[in-house]
C-alpha cells in the first residue's frame, strides 16, 4: 500500500494501474534480421541472446544481396511477449541491422525447414523405412546396401514426425538446417 493508501493495480480504470499489460505465457516467434554481410555481425547478434538469456530454437543464416552485402538471419525464439518485444528492440539497435521483422505478428508467413536422415536397416524395416519416406515425400538421396540418405522439406513438426518414425527402423544420424521463414503476400 502506498501512502495515499492506494492499492496498486486494483482496477483496470485506476490511474495507478501498474499492471503489465504482457502475458506471462511463452510464445515462440520466428525474427527476420536483415544485416551487413560483414565479420562479426552475426557474432553480436547471437551475443545479444547469450548474454541476456534468452534461448534460439532454430538460427539460420545467408546472403541475400550480393551487390548491397547483406545477410538476411531468421531466428525462432521463445519467450514471453515482453522477453520478445525487448529482443525486437535491442536488435534494432545495434549498429549494422537494418530491419527486424517479426514474422509471427505481421501476419501469414510461410516457414521450411530441411533435414537430411540416415536410416540404417535391412529387411522390412529397410522397406518400411522406403513406404513412409513415400508418405511424408522425402526423396532419397543417397543408398548402399544397409543405409539410405532420406532428404525432407517442411514444417518443423513434419521433420519431427518423420524422425519419430524412423527412430525404431533404424534411424543414425540427422542433420536439420534451421528454419527459413519469409511473410505471404506482398
Amino acid at each position: 500500500m502506498s501512502a495515499l493508501k492506494i492499492k496498486k493495480g486494483t482496477s483496470k480504470h485506476s490511474a495507478y494501474d501498474l499492471r503489465s499489460t504482457y502475458g506471462d505465457t511463452q510464445e515462440t516467434h520466428t525474427l527476420a534480421v536483415i544485416v551487413d554481410n560483414e565479420a562479426g555481425v552475426l557474432a553480436r547478434v547471437i551475443g545479444l541472446f547469450s548474454g541476456r538469456g534468452y534461448n534460439i530454437d532454430s538460427l539460420t543464416v545467408a546472403e541475400v544481396d550480393h551487390e548491397g552485402r547483406r545477410s538476411r538471419i531468421t531466428v525462432v525464439t521463445t519467450g514471453t511477449p515482453q522477453v520478445i518485444e525487448q529482443i525486437k528492440a535491442q536488435l534494432g539497435r545495434i549498429v549494422p541491422v537494418y530491419e527486424v521483422h517479426d514474422l509471427t505478428v505481421e501476419g501469414p508467413a510461410v516457414q521450411r525447414e530441411l533435414a537430411l536422415f540416415k536410416v540404417v536397416g535391412s529387411g522390412d524395416k529397410r522397406v518400411e523405412a522406403l513406404r513412409l519416406a513415400d508418405i511424408f515425400r522425402a526423396n532419397v538421396v543417397d543408398s548402399t546396401l544397409g543405409s539410405f540418405v532420406f532428404e525432407l522439406t517442411g514444417m518443423s513438426e513434419k521433420i519431427d514426425a518423420f524422425a519419430d518414425l524412423m527412430r525404431p527402423l533404424g534411424l543414425q544420424e540427422v542433420a536439420r538446417t534451421g528454419v527459413a521463414a519469409m511473410a505471404r503476400g506482398h
